[in-house]
């Protein structure tokens, strides 16, 4: 043959010499790389050792470095082998075993490892414990199956317009602000699509978890049954004793698990891809051993490439890309998932039914349903949730409990110490941190917010920091990569898009900038957002944060009161409701006394702020008695007569104004029986003589309701001057049922009114500290004119 040629390849033979030498004098492909740096490069190595074409003085330098150079042209076939090998005989009887390797039965082999290490892929994966778990629980009892996004979602490139597209900020249904459009894919799917696959996650989202599954269903026989697990966490491979290889770490594993001739069955398994090779995340491995571990990854998906590769890690916390890996993010629980842990949950404390009140209490408080999206706060929530059967009535002590997990709890619990970026911060300096950046970007609106603008953030916060370099672009660096540890490491902040980013959930969000104004004892600052509902649960957790809510409640009952004071027909309407409320005799307070008729005479008038309006006196006093006059049972005298009597006139008016007669005739149907119901009534309701003569009139001039089409008939010739004849008696006799006539801007004002004194008293009515004489001074003044008021009250 010409020994002109510019490539040549190994044969198998020489291939068989060289995998000896290799062993002998480097252990692996990657450190006779590391060991031919800047002469060969890795990949040219891979291909000698696959047999394939590569430039003669390539080829000739790696056989040097093998002491083979003056057999290079025989390892190439270019002239015979020497029969002799002059290496030593256990060499020698090593090659022969390799040269018999097609002989193995390698189906019986893999069952033979499969009943070796099955206790211990058993004991490492069947269980799991976290947080303050008090013993393990079994992973097959609690597992709940896994999405995956085949696109990284932060990677996806889309403007903050298209996040917000068809979304009001200021109101909105929570669960869609972080709601991800693209499909999910079951989590087994993907990895029978992707022989090798990097999946990415933010912590808590469940990737751990997964790969324990995969290694129990694995060993189970239920996946891949054809191969054997291998479960490593890097980190403890990346400071484990000696510092071996992963090839040699596996052997290890699997001579630990009494497997005769682990090196050599490792090998032989591995070359004939009979592995399910599971790594755990490689973003705990410390960052002076990162270059190696995914130098020695890479390496052997690689070398083994025929076997399946599973790799975990947390979203940002590596730049580093593997070749021939594909990436996908572990997705949020949904509802349905959610719904599934907590009943597997609850199941295997013995105790369904409080998984089921579980359940029920997630879907009345959505801002801790949101937080239940992540499997880690999910497990969390189960705790808190199994131990007190409720959640805390003061969310905030919730949230900082979750929080407290993100920042410090889930790595301190697992031993793992991640890159001090920003060193000088503490936990709480982290905290006042976030806190900044929330109140700042609430403020705005701004629900998503650009990298850039949110690093100026940062930078601002920083720069007062002792020993800060406030040189402009130190700040623009340490505020970089800031923002990646925190997203890297906590997950509170998270990219939306590319280059876009939001904190991890809108409660975290609220949480921060409620703990931002209790900071600086901003309470009018706050105030002035009180008719203003996105910023409901700031109020809430505000209240709930500080050591006394005086000085807040009284800045949210003065922004109150100013609402509806430039308005003087709506001051018509409070001085109405206080004098109407003073003029009959009931045992509640007189704040529940004027919610309950400005209830009644909106209901003529407002459909929305009757709403707000009885859902105030049923926060103030009258919960129960109200919900049993909806059921038509007693309350006193003077409120039970003017409730009925109002609905049948309320009824009445909507007929008026209906314009579907088939839904109007069977409105008219129930206003007569509203109107009987009051006369039938006479004894209990102590009617006068002259309204009941009227009411009885009135009654009288209605056909008879069981002819439908002589009703509907009559409706339409006589109903409007009937219902007008029907207000008139009611405001003569009991003063109720006035056409305010409000105009659509002050309803909207009424509304807001009513909005803000609902939570007004929520918040007094919350696990809150309120001095006994400020809750005092509220409730009596509570939608009330102002006081200086002196007008009448004819409408």
């Amino acid at each position: 043959m010409s020994k002109n040629r510019l490539t040549v390849k190994a044969t198998d033979e020489g291939l068989a010499k060289a995998k000896m030498a290799l062993k002998r004098l480097h252990g692996t492909q990657l450190d006779l790389a590391n060991n031919l740096t800047g002469l060969v490069g890795r990949s040219t190595i891979q291909k000698f050792f696959k047999g394939e074409e590569i430039q003669v003085d390539k080829f000739k330098e790696i056989c040097k470095a093998l002491t083979l150079e003056s057999q290079w042209e025989a390892i190439a076939g270019l002239t015979d082998l020497p029969s002799s090998v002059d290496v030593p005989d256990n060499n020698l009887s090593e090659s022969v075993k390799e040269v018999e390797d097609n002989s193995i039965d390698v189906d019986a082999l893999v069952q033979e490892v499969r009943e070796k290490v099955k206790l211990y892929i058993k004991e490492r994966c069947g269980t799991m414990r976290v947080l303050d778990m008090t013993q393990p629980i079994g992973l097959g009892k609690i597992y709940t199956d896994v999405n995956i996004f085949e696109k990284i979602t932060g990677r996806t490139r889309r403007e903050i317009a298209e996040l917000l597209q068809n979304f009001d900020v200021e109101d909105f249904d929570r669960s869609e602000l972080s709601k991800v459009t693209q499909e999910r894919v079951p989590g087994l799917q993907a990895v029978e699509q992707h022989s090798k696959l990097m999946v990415l996650g933010k912590p808590g989202a469940g990737k751990t978890t997964f790969l324990k599954y995969l290694a129990m269903q694995c060993i189970e026989g239920k996946f891949q049954e054809e191969r054997f697990p291998i479960f490593i966490t890097l980190k403890d491979f990346a400071e484990s004793l000696k510092q071996p290889n992963i090839l040699k770490y596996i052997a290890q594993q699997l001579s630990k698990c009494k497997v005769t001739d682990a090196n050599l069955k490792t090998e032989q398994l591995l070359e004939q891809g009979k592995a399910l090779i599971l790594l755990d995340g490689l973003d705990e491995v410390r960052e002076e051993d990162t270059k190696k571990v995914l130098d020695q990854v890479q390496e052997f998906s690689y070398q083994f490439h025929n076997n399946q590769f599973i790799i975990t890690c947390r979203i940002a916390a590596k730049e580093y890309t593997f070749q021939g890996f594909t990436e996908v993010e572990v997705a949020d629980f949904d509802p349905k998932q959610i719904a599934t842990f907590a009943k597997n949950w609850f199941q295997s404390r013995k105790d369904p039914v409080k998984g089921k009140r579980f359940i029920e209490k997630l879907e009345e408080n959505k801002p801790i349903q949101e937080l239940a999206t992540n499997p880690l706060l999910l497990t969390l929530l189960c705790l808190v949730f199994g131990e007190a059967g409720d959640f805390p009535a003061n969310r905030s002590e919730l949230y900082t409990e979750g929080v407290d997990v993100l920042l410090k709890k889930w790595d301190v619990g697992r031993n793992i110490e991640r890159d001090k970026v920003y060193k000088d911060l503490s936990l709480q300096g982290k905290e006042n941190l976030l806190s900044h950046i929330a109140l700042t970007t609430f403020e705005q609106k701004n629900y998503f917010f650009k990298k850039k603008t949110v690093e100026e953030y940062i930078a601002d916060f920083i720069r007062n920091l002792r020993n800060a370099n406030t040189a402009p672009e130190a700040l623009e660096l340490d505020s970089e990569a800031i923002l990646k540890s925190i997203e890297a490491q906590h997950g509170l902040l998270v990219a939306r898009a590319t280059g876009i980013y939001s904190f991890s959930h809108l409660t975290f969000h609220e949480y921060f900038a409620a703990r931002e104004i209790k900071e600086r004892f901003a309470w009018a600052r706050l105030a002035e957002h009180v008719a203003q509902k996105r910023w409901r649960e700031v109020f809430l957790l505000t209240t709930g944060m500080v050591r006394s809510a005086d000085d807040l409640l009284k800045s949210m009952k003065h922004q109150i009161d100013a609402l509806l004071a430039k308005d003087e027909k709506l001051q018509k309407f409070l001085v109405w409701a206080e004098q109407k409320s003073k003029s009959v005799e009931a045992r509640y307070k007189p704040a529940a006394i004027r919610a309950f008729y400005q209830y009644l005479d909106l209901a003529l008038d407002l459909a929305l702020a009757i709403a707000r309006a009885f859902d105030l006196a049923l926060a103030l006093d009258l919960d129960q008695d109200l919900r049993l006059v909806r059921a038509r049972r007693a309350l006193d005298r003077d409120l039970d007569r003017d409730l009925v009597l109002s609905r049948a006139i309320a009824r009445a008016l909507a007929l008026d104004l209906d314009l579907d007669l088939d839904l109007a005739l069977a409105r008219a149907i129930a206003r007569a029986r509203d109107l009987d119901f009051a006369l039938d009534r006479d004894l209990a309701l102590d009617l006068n003589p002259e309204l009941r003569r009227w009411l009885q009139q009135l009654n009288d001039q209605l056909p008879n309701r069981k002819d439908k089409k002589a009703y509907k008939q009559w409706w339409q010739e006589n109903g409007s001057t009937w219902t007008e004849q029907l207000r008139a008696v009611m405001i003569e006799h009991r003063n109720i049922s006035h056409d305010w006539q409000f105009t659509d801007a002050q309803k909207k004002l009424l509304d807001q009114y009513y909005n803000a004194n609902k939570l007004l008293v929520d918040c007094l009515n919350s696990d809150c500290y309120v001095s006994r004489e400020v809750r005092q001074e509220i409730e009596d003044t509570l939608l009330l004119p102002n006081a200086d008021l002196k007008i009448g009250v004819g409408v």
